[in-house]
C-alpha cells in the first residue's frame, strides 16, 4: 500500500471494523453510479489499464509496455489520463517536455517515454474525443487508470494487480479497495505481481492470469540525461533513495536488492517536490524513480540519478490482447 495509507488498512481490526458500515455504503453507491453511468461509445476501440485498489501497483510501466505493443503490431495508439495533480483544469493535451506540476507527474511521464498523443481531463470521454480531434490517425486510446471511469466505453480491460495493496481486502474507506475483488472477474486478463494465494485465484476465476516484474538495469543522470551508467556498477554504494509513488517499498526493496546501500526516503504518492526535500545531512548520491525526477530535474543536485524500469510482461499477454482488438474475442 502506499506511503500515507492508514496502518489499519492492513488488518480487519477495531478502526477498520467502525468504519465497515461506511465500506457498505461506499460499495452500495459505486454499484449505483455504475449501474446509471451513461456509457459512451468512442468510433475506435479502447484499452482501459488499471486497478482496483488505492495505491501504485505498476499501472505506468504496464502503459508503457502495452503502447510498445501496439505500436510494434501496426496500431497507432493515443492515451487518455486522469492527470492526477494536474493545475490544468477540463481538457489538455500533454507535450513530451510538459511541466509535471501543471499536467502532472504520470502523463508527462508518459508523454516523453511513449512519444504519443497523450490528453488529460477528468472526464475521460471528453479527453478521448479531443485526442481523436486532433489525431485522427490514431486507430486505438490507452486509457490510464480508467476501470472506474465507467461512463467510458471499452474494448478491453486490464487490471494490474499487486496483492500487497489489498491490504485487508474491504472497501474504502474500511480498506484499500476501490471496487471488490469480484470486480476482477469482469475484466478481460490480469496482470499480477508475485504468486497469488487461493483466495485471490478464486476471486479472479477464469479470467487469465499473467505475471509481471518491473525491472530496471540503469542509472540516469538527472543533469546530463545522455549519460547513464549500470545499476551493477553500484553494487555497495550508499546512496539516498526518494520515492513519491504509490509503493515506494518496491523501489527501495529493488535497490537494496541490486546490492545498494539505501537510505529510504518515502514521501506521498505524488508529493509536490521542493528543492528542500533533496537537502540531506549525509552527502551521498540521489536515486529516485522517473516519476519523481521528471517533477526534480529542474532543481535537483548535480549527483541525482533517475532509475527508469520497465515492465516485463508474461509470455502470452500481447498475443491475447491483439486477438481481442483484431476479432473482438479472446480464445478461452
Amino acid at each position: 500500500m502506499s506511503a500515507q495509507a492508514p496502518a489499519f488498512w492492513r488488518k480487519r481490526g477495531l478502526p477498520a471494523r467502525l468504519l465497515f458500515p461506511l465500506a457498505l455504503l461506499f460499495g452500495v453507491l459505486a454499484r449505483r453510479r455504475r449501474r446509471r453511468a451513461r456509457v459512451q461509445i468512442l468510433p475506435v476501440p479502447v484499452i482501459v489499464v488499471g486497478n482496483i485498489a488505492v495505491g501504485g501497483s505498476g499501472k505506468t510501466p504496464v502503459v508503457q509496455w502495452l503502447v510498445a505493443q501496439l505500436r510494434a503490431a501496426g496500431y497507432c495508439p493515443g492515451i487518455v489520463s486522469r492527470g492526477h495533480g494536474a493545475r490544468i483544469k477540463g481538457v489538455a493535451t500533454v507535450p513530451g517536455n510538459g511541466d509535471a506540476a501543471l499536467f502532472g507527474d504520470e502523463p508527462v511521464l508518459l508523454a516523453a517515454s511513449c512519444a504519443c498523443p497523450l490528453v488529460i481531463g477528468r472526464d475521460r470521454p471528453a479527453a478521448a474525443r479531443e485526442l481523436l480531434r486532433q489525431h485522427p490517425e490514431c486507430d486505438v486510446i490507452v486509457a490510464d487508470d480508467g476501470m472506474q471511469h465507467y461512463r467510458l466505453g471499452r474494448e478491453l480491460e486490464i487490471a494490474v494487480l499487486d496483492p500487497l495493496t489489498l491490504g485487508n481486502g474491504w472497501l474504502l474507506p474500511a480498506g484499500p479497495l476501490r471496487e471488490p475483488l469480484a470486480r476482477l472477474r469482469e475484466v478481460d486478463l490480469v496482470l499480477a505481481h508475485g504468486a497469488l494465494d487461493a483466495g485471490l485465484q478464486a476471486a479472479i476465476g477464469s479470467v487469465p492470469v499473467f505475471s509481471m516484474r518491473l525491472r530496471g538495469e540503469i542509472l540516469r543522470s538527472l543533469r546530463d540525461p545522455q549519460h547513464s551508467v549500470t545499476l551493477e556498477s553500484w553494487r555497495g554504494q550508499r546512496v539516498h533513495a526518494v520515492a513519491g509513488i504509490g509503493r515506494p517499498q518496491r523501489f527501495f526493496a529493488q535497490l537494496e536488492a541490486a546490492g545498494l546501500e539505501v537510505l529510504r526516503h518515502p514521501f506521498p504518492d505524488h508529493h509536490d517536490f521542493k528543492a528542500q526535500d533533496l537537502v540531506f545531512s549525509e552527502p551521498a548520491p540521489i536515486l529516485m524513480t522517473a516519476k519523481d525526477a521528471v517533477k526534480c530535474s529542474a532543481f535537483a543536485p548535480d549527483d541525482s540519478w533517475e532509475f527508469p524500469v520497465q515492465a516485463q510482461i508474461g509470455s502470452g499477454a500481447a498475443e491475447r490482447i491483439l486477438e481481442k482488438l483484431r476479432n473482438g474475442r479472446t480464445t478461452a
